[in-house]
């Protein structure tokens, strides 16, 4: 039993190490990390499947169906506390951008369901806009968009589960983080904070 009881906290120990922002949500159980390979993190131009949030802030719910999000998850009594050990994830590395983004992004596998989670800070002192997307095989994506609040407390936003279509390395997810629409004028784009991917290498000053 005393085995036992270490083996979980070692388990929680290097879950947290490996995921900051995650860590900062999470309870004392989470899910094992697999190190993501490096990679651009790129966005594939395909077809999109609106998601929706989990109804409830236990992220290991899953949505009884999908509808426009309403906003970012937050975590009471951590996101992680109810996904278990047997959860596997394929994270990115935690990047921060010039004007106080901070963000991470996995890609999550539980029971033969897949999904896509970003855990954020927002330290910018206004709203913000982000797009979820987990890409997946035959050019399969699942997007979700949520409102980011100005609140500069750890928050997470996920894509709904669904079945894995093949193994889970075949899978990718990428958050873009950019200020709320009426931020620009009429005749330009919406500046782009943060991308942050599960396959993201990790560069300077990223």
């Amino acid at each position: 039993m005393q085995r036992a009881r270490l083996a979980v906290l070692l388990a929680a120990v290097a879950l947290t190490a490996s995921l900051p922002l995650a860590g900062a949500l999470a309870g004392p159980t989470g899910p094992s990390v697999e190190p993501a390979p490096g990679g651009d993190g790129g966005v594939q131009d395909d077809a999109k499947q609106s998601g929706s949030r989990p109804a409830q802030p236990s992220a290991g719910q899953s949505p009884a169906e999908q509808h426009p999000a309403e906003g970012p998850e937050k975590a009471d009594g951590g996101l992680l506390s109810g996904l278990g050990l047997t959860t596997a994830a394929r994270c990115g590395p935690e990047l921060a951008s010039p004007g106080g983004v901070e963000a991470q992004t996995c890609v999550l596998e539980q029971s033969g369901d897949i999904w896509a989670r970003t855990y954020y800070r927002n330290a910018t002192a206004g709203r913000l806009s982000s797009v979820l997307t987990l890409m997946g095989p035959e050019g399969r994506t699942v997007q979700i968009h949520c409102a980011v609040g100005a609140d500069d407390e750890p928050g997470a936003c996920e894509t709904p589960r669904e079945p894995a279509r093949g193994a889970a390395s075949a899978y990718s997810a990428i958050a873009e983080f950019a200020a709320p629409e009426g931020s620009a004028g009429e005749d330009q784009e919406r500046p782009l904070l943060l991308r942050s991917g599960s396959n993201s290498a990790r560069t300077p000053g990223s």
